[in-house]
């Protein structure tokens, strides 16, 4: 599967952003989805994950009732609904897809070496 994300951009402290994520072929409903993100000189971690159904859904602590994930399975996209955004949440933010589902709660949602296919990346700057 190919990912394709977009909706980055540069924000206001305060301010709201939106994230899409394309992925292409037909068993997209076969692919749990996730949002990572990397900032300069730090590790790439984990920002949300949402189920094959779309019924369970897991947030990072930082995110946790800032942000919200969404999935429609019919149009092979992922959104990242992202508010009150902050300036540590500066970060190019990637979607990632894992083949069949994920077991172990938040951890096998979180880990980002369970996930096979990424995105290229979309650059979230978010000014103080």
């Amino acid at each position: 599967v190919q990912l394709q994300a977009s909706g980055g951009g540069l924000v206001q402290a305060g301010g709201s952003l939106r994230l899409s994520c394309a992925a292409s072929g037909r068993t997209f409903s076969t692919y749990v989805m996730a949002w990572f993100r990397q900032a300069p000189g730090k590790e790439r971690q984990f920002v949300a994950a949402m189920s094959l159904s779309g019924d369970r859904s897991y947030f990072a602590d930082s995110v946790k009732g800032r942000f919200t994930i969404s999935r429609d399975n019919a149009k092979n996209t992922v959104d990242l609904q992202m508010y009150s955004l902050k300036p540590e949440d500066t970060a190019v933010y990637y979607c990632a897809a894992k083949t069949g589902g994920a077991y172990g709660g938040y951890s096998g949602y979180s880990d980002l070496r369970a996930y096979d296919y990424w995105g290229q990346g979309t650059q979230v700057t978010v000014s103080s």
